[in-house]
């Protein structure tokens, strides 16, 4: 084991002109106790000015050992002959080499660890600080560190620099608590520092958005902080071209401290995958091969210029620079690639129901034909779901023209803009239909383009007030749609919903409940939980509390299982509940649940749709003040639902809702007999006192399984039981049975 190591590997290197401090990095250094320190980021992090200003102060101690490792030390006895070099700067007592000579596996074990490990204990704090542990690659190498790093002394700590996330021992140190981490998060600038760094190098603050933009490239990774700064000192009169200039000159050091080092088969999965936005297996291999999910990993690992995503982190995304970088070597180096590329991404994210990114790459590939078709192919669903805004989305991607120059999409712009509560913007996007004069070409299930344009004119009138307007239009379409698809349902929700604020209550009842029949059939949550918080509405109207609150239970469940509770469409649900709350006297849970209410109407309200929603939220604000005796806030109520009804083009029903909030309205009181149970209840309550199980009652009533819970529930309050038999005994004391 030769001792011939060069003088310079054993101190720092000299400080870089304009350093700047990193008191708060230097705190953390000071403050670690453990025994290992790790600082683990990518080339140009600052790994290096950071370790050096930190010797420098415990040197003065006497208490700091340095190497700088490369690519020659990467072999064990190479390795140890430098750390031992190292550690005798500072105790010049330690053992250089074995007595064996050479090093060997054998000799490292039996004389070089124990006399090490031996001559450093108790002899005061030392630390030792391994600069360029990525350099060492060789299997005993790394062995023969991780054996040391296991066996320190007391006193004795070591500090790791390297450009890779560790392996090793280190993940077996951390359950351990004996190691202190500072990875690339940790030693990236802030915007103070990088604003700092870039005032010592111009000489005079940057302009704020010059700042900024410099920051946004670089995320705060110091190399590049540095590098345009330097650029713009040399052209401070024309900072645009000084910014252009340092991204060049970021992009030439990426490529030599980075890309160059990399394999053949690294760099050409760095370039292929570079049109990706977001690194993950299954697209990577699809551009790179069926090796592409071990190259990532490997990539992350040792380059860490890809970010883990922090919604998913078997998914990495490239730091900025790198992106720059990849992007020009691949334009330069294999321009013909890049559509082909594009596609075939956009056919991998597209089998896997990854609409967004599917139609970027379409129109990155110059293929608008093909993100049309996938839009097409998945907005309904999307929209069925309460996912607008990413349906709205999809089609910002497009071209304008393309989305104008087709009804179909202009239809799909009008559902989307119609499912976040944005009537008006609708109407603009039905207006272009009416002047393409579609034909019969189709959109979404079953319909052709200018029934669907009907059926959305239609819920936009609803949405405005339009009450009558939007019925006419909806009972002109209803024969155009088909059953079972969600055309058909939204022609059914339009009606019902005008025959409801017209106090049709059986027929709107009528349609309300074939539009749950056919919203169930085809998917569409939304308007499921619409049509169902309707009906619930208009027995409430009608007085028959039974089903009302069945009914509001059905949306509101349907609304938490499709994620819609905040909503627009489970508002009259809410307000259902509210209602029977306040008829029962539970004035709390009715608070509660008109809380719920105001959440979900929230869209609605900065659009000024839905009006007549609005206006029955405020009656029902208006019944709870009145039964808190709260004269002022059931006035302020009633004013506010009175100006929400005047925006309607017929009140309809909520003529006859205001003139019930007086006053001198008093929510009845819970009385402590039993409540009047619905005919659906009483049927239940019968079947009750059988041996039949829940389930067996709702097979013989041709129910579903949660409809006979939500009566039994009912049951069990109206009754004040808590079990069955309770519920049969009470029942018989009341003459119910």
């Amino acid at each position: 084991m030769t001792s011939s190591v060069p003088t310079f590997k054993l101190r720092p290197a000299d400080q870089p002109p304009h350093l700047l401090t990193r008191p708060r990095l230097l705190r953390r250094l000071d403050a670690s106790t453990e025994p290992v320190v790790v600082v683990s980021a990518p080339a140009g992090a600052g790994k290096t000015v950071l370790l050096t200003e930190w010797a420098r102060s415990l040197a003065t101690r006497g208490a700091c050992a340095w190497l700088s490792l490369d690519a020659y030390d990467n072999a064990p006895g190479r390795l140890w002959t430098g750390i031992l070099r190292a550690l005798q700067h500072v105790r010049p007592e330690l053992p250089d080499h074995p007595q064996s000579g050479e090093w060997t596996l054998d000799a490292w074990l039996e004389e070089i660890l124990p006399s090490l490990v031996t001559g450093l204990d108790g002899q005061g704090p030392l630390a030792l600080i391994l600069d360029g542990v990525e350099s060492i690659t060789d299997v005993d190498a790394v062995r023969s560190l991780s054996d040391f790093l296991t066996r320190l002394p007391q006193g004795f700590r070591i500090v790791l620099s390297t450009r890779h996330v560790p392996g090793g021992p280190v993940p077996t140190l951390r359950v351990r608590g004996a190691v202190a981490e500072l990875d690339q998060h940790d030693l990236a600038f802030t915007p103070e520092e990088a604003h700092a760094v870039l005032t010592d190098l111009l000489g005079s603050a940057p302009a704020p958005d010059t700042s900024s933009a410099l920051y946004e490239a670089t995320e705060g990774w110091a190399a590049g902080v540095c590098i345009m700064g330097r650029t713009l000192a040399r052209d401070d009169a024309d900072t645009k071209a000084g910014l252009a200039r340092g991204r060049r000159a970021v992009t030439e050091y990426l490529a030599a401290e980075v890309l160059h080092r990399l394999t053949t088969e690294q760099r050409r999965f760095l370039l292929r995958t570079s049109v990706l936005d977001e690194l993950s297996a299954g697209p990577c291999r699809a551009l790179a091969g069926d090796r592409a999910g071990v190259l990532l990993r490997e990539l992350a690992r040792t380059v860490q210029l890809l970010v883990p995503v922090a919604a998913d982190p078997s998914a990495y995304r490239r730091h900025r620079a790198l992106s720059a970088l990849l992007c020009d070597l691949l334009g330069s180096e294999e321009p013909e690639t890049a559509v082909p590329l594009h596609r075939s991404a956009a056919r991998w994210y597209s089998r896997h129901g990854e609409t967004t990114a599917a139609v970027r790459h379409w129109v990155r590939g110059g293929d608008e034909a093909a993100a049309v078709a996938s839009i097409l192919q998945d907005w309904e669903q999307a929209i069925s779901a309460g996912r607008s805004r990413e349906v709205a989305g999809w089609l910002d991607l497009l071209p304008p023209r393309t989305v104008a120059a087709d009804a179909r999409l202009c239809v799909v712009a009008a559902m989307a803009a119609l499912s976040r509560g944005a009537p008006e913007t609708a109407r603009r996007w039905l207006d272009v239909v009416r002047l393409r004069e579609p034909g019969a070409e189709t959109v979404g299930e079953g319909s052709t383009v200018s029934d669907a344009a009907a059926v959305a004119q239609a819920v936009a009138c609803w949405l405005q007030g339009e009450i009558l307007t939007g019925d006419r239009l909806a009972e002109t379409v209803y024969a155009g749609t088909v059953p079972l698809t969600s055309w058909r349902a939204l022609a059914c929700t339009a009606r019902g919903t005008a025959l409801l604020w017209t106090s049709r209550y059986e027929e709107a009842e009528a349609l309300l409940g074939e539009a749950t029949r056919d919203a169930h059939a085809a998917g569409h949550g939304l308007t499921l939980v619409r049509a169902l918080g309707l009906r619930a509405l208009c027995a409430l109207l009608a007085g028959r509390h039974g089903p009302a609150r069945m009914l509001s239970d059905e949306a509101l469940d349907a609304a938490g299982a499709a994620g819609l509770q905040r909503h627009f469409v489970a508002a009259p649900a809410y307000i259902g509940r509210a209602g029977l709350l306040l008829d029962e006297g539970r004035a709390d849970e009715a608070e509660r649940t008109l809380a719920d209410a105001e959440a979900a109407l929230a869209d609605s309200s900065g659009t000024g749709s839905e009006p007549q929603m609005h206006a029955w939220y405020h009656v029902t604000r208006a019944r709870l003040a009145t039964a808190r005796h709260n004269t002022a806030a059931a006035g302020e109520a009633r004013a506010a639902a009175e100006r929400a009804a005047a925006r309607c083009e017929s009140p309809g029903a909520l003529t006859k809702l205001l003139g019930r909030v007086g006053e001198d309205t008093v929510v009845p009181l819970v009385v402590s007999g039993p409540q009047e149970l619905s005919l659906g209840e009483r049927r239940v309550l019968r079947a009750l006192c059988g041996p039949l199980t829940l389930r067996e009652i709702a097979a013989e009533f041709y129910v579903s399984h949660n409809t006979v819970k939500t009566q039994v529930r009912a049951i069990f309050r109206k009754l004040g039981a808590h079990d069955r038999s309770a519920a049969v005994a009470r029942a018989r004391e009341c003459g119910m049975l």
